[in-house]
């Protein structure tokens, strides 16, 4: 029998097969059922097979999630086949990929441990943020609407949220619990306050609808709208009670206080119009009067004045911006008159036209006096007496001027 050779194996003459090796040859099998060249070439398969598995596990470890168990799993049974195996070619080198496999399983299970740790780390950063937000808003929300539609997307977070360390995911889930309970029971009491608040309000807004409706029908129009403004004051800094009772209240005290308003109108509109009446009769009083001027007769113009008043207080009121251009034109007339009376009372007075002769005749006899006293000075050249006598003679004369009128006037 001949013999066939490979540089990892051969068929020796009697049919032995051999496998070449680090160690040396190892009898591997013995072919009797045909040439050696069948031989090499049958135990060569058996090699390519294995190198074929070994290949397909390496693409799988390299391109798919593989897990470290099964790829465990797989390099197991593959060493020990290449242990076991009976065939031809380079199984050195087979057992090099399958150990280098090996140690690419533990590189991966640092990788996957690393991989698991920061997750679970980044799922405990994701929860602890809900949970530090939850008790925020447990501790200081406000704005309830708002604060409980944030607790609701904070709970769908949570159960959105990565899965991490079961102890510590349990430790928080009873701060969020916490939270969103302290959170209810502050809204709740906040509730409840606002109401026994409203319901205080809505009190007090009756007490002073019922007051508006029993102002509604009075007639004491300056008082009563004195007190509904007051009324209006003490509603505006009263509050606001629920909605509907505040509607509900509004439009009582709106429909108490506009009847009164109505009504008040009512009767102020037609105290209006008696009053312009009124300015119609006292203009034609005034224009009466006004002929009174200029007096020649305070007798008769006093007379006719004093009927002109009786008329004028019958008359009665009249508006506010009319009263003081009515009053200010009879003051006016009545002020002509009363002149006219002591321009008479002083001509007429007897002790007054005695003393004004008296004072125009001394003045007289002063202004006599002076002339001889300058004629002496001028016949003497006497410069200061003569200035002297001038001065005084000017004043006298002016003195007398002013007495002789008032004479004049006096014995009219």
């Amino acid at each position: 029998m001949s013999t066939a050779s490979d540089p990892w194996g051969r068929v020796a003459d009697d049919g032995t097969v051999y496998v070449r090796t680090a160690e040396g040859e190892q009898v591997i099998g013995s072919w009797q059922a045909g040439s050696p060249d069948e031989a090499m070439a049958f135990y060569k398969r058996k090699f390519e097979s294995l190198e074929t598995e070994i290949s397909l596990l390496e693409q799988r470890m390299t391109s798919t999630d593989l897990s470290a168990g099964q790829a465990k799993s797989a390099i197991g049974r593959l060493t020990q086949a290449v242990a076991d195996a009976h065939c031809i070619g380079d199984l050195a080198g087979l057992r090099g990929r399958l150990d280098a496999l090996g140690g690419t399983i533990e590189q991966r299970r640092e990788e996957h441990r690393a991989a698991r740790e920061h997750a679970r780390t980044e799922a405990h950063e994701v929860r602890e943020r809900i949970v530090a937000e939850a008790e925020r808003l447990a501790l200081e929300a406000t704005h309830w609407k708002a604060g409980g539609e944030r607790m609701r997307q904070l709970l769908e977070e949570w159960k959105a949220a990565p899965r991490g360390d079961r102890t510590t995911e349990a430790v928080l889930w009873k701060r969020l619990s916490a939270a969103r309970n302290g959170f209810a029971k502050r809204r709740k009491a906040y509730f409840a306050g606002l109401e026994e608040e409203r319901a205080t309000i809505r009190q007090r807004k009756e007490e002073l609808v019922t007051r508006a409706e029993e102002l509604s029908t009075s007639t004491d129009w300056s008082a009563t709208a004195t007190a509904y403004r007051e009324l209006m004051r003490s509603w505006k800094s009263a509050g606001r009670t629920d909605r509907t009772a505040e509607d509900d209240l509004w439009n009582r005290f709106k429909t108490a206080q506009d009847g009164f308003f109505a009504a008040r109108s009512q009767v102020l509109d037609a105290k209006d119009r008696e009053l312009r009446e009124h300015v119609v009769v006292k203009e034609q009083l005034l224009t009466e009067a006004e002929k009174l001027l200029p007096v020649t007769d305070s007798r008769s113009a006093r007379s006719a004045l004093r009927a002109i008043f009786e008329r004028w207080e019958r008359a009665g009121a009249v508006p506010r911006d009319a009263q003081d251009r009515l009053e200010g034109g009879l003051r006016r007339i009545e002020e002509a008159v009363r002149k006219a009376e002591d321009s008479q009372w002083r001509r007429t007075n007897p002790e007054a036209l005695s003393r004004a002769r008296g004072t125009v005749e001394q003045i007289r006899s002063a202004v006599t006096q002076l002339e001889r006293q300058l004629a002496k000075a001028e016949a003497a050249g006497d410069n200061k007496a003569q200035q002297r006598a001038e001065e005084a003679l000017a004043a006298r004369r002016s003195w007398l001027a002013e007495a002789e009128r008032t004479l004049a006037e006096l014995s009219g």
